[in-house]
């Protein structure tokens, strides 16, 4: 099966392929010749993998799904949630800028709790009338804590900073085999391919 990840984020696609492996065809916007950068302006998860979804069927008509990930801090009240890419002022996925301020925030805390949460928004066309579709949404959360400082090189966004509940090292140090089974986007993604298995 084809379908369209609505994505250009070398990190996001290549972790979404090796989880899926071959059962399906994962392909870019770039693949596509998408190279509109799709606004994000929900004030939730939902909202935003929603919107991305629904532009690439609106306007190329195949299915395709799209995800929004956030941090959520118990401390913090759930932020930086879905500012999570956003979340130092003035800027856009700056992962350095966001860990420094996750940290500063929480510095003397006691509470490190955290979750990462991801959501996913399938759409997918109904029949062969490509004007007709129905959406599907699959959630994934791991729980765990956030530590004083970073550690390891592997992975992205706050995987340094983020150590998942039953382990006592960071995301980017327990490297991509582990994160792919025990991550928020790994629960997500694999409640989407069962249910496209099931589909097929």
């Amino acid at each position: 099966m084809k379908i369209v990840f609505a994505t250009n984020n070398a990190h996001k696609l290549k972790e979404i392929r090796e989880i899926l492996g071959d059962q399906f065809e994962i392909v870019s916007l770039k693949e596509i010749g998408c190279d509109v950068d799709i606004p994000e302006t929900g004030n939730t998860l939902e909202e935003n993998a929603h919107q991305k979804a629904e532009y690439i069927f609106d306007h190329y008509h195949l299915n395709c799904f799209a995800d929004d990930t956030g941090l959520e801090v118990e401390a913090l009240n759930g932020a930086p949630g879905v500012h999570s890419a956003r979340y130092a002022e003035g800027t856009d996925h700056d992962s350095e800028a966001n860990m420094t301020k996750l940290l500063k925030e929480l510095d003397g805390k006691e509470n490190r709790k955290a979750r990462f949460r991801t959501v996913i928004s399938l759409i997918t066309m109904e029949g062969d009338n490509p004007r007709c579709s129905r959406e599907y949404r699959f959630e994934g959360i791991v729980n765990g804590e956030i530590a004083t400082e970073r550690s390891g090189s592997e992975g992205f966004g706050y995987d340094p900073v983020f150590v998942p509940e039953g382990y006592d090292k960071s995301f980017a140090e327990l490297g991509e085999d582990i994160k792919n089974t025990i991550s928020h986007r790994a629960r997500a993604v694999n409640k989407l391919a069962e249910w496209l298995k099931a589909e097929e």
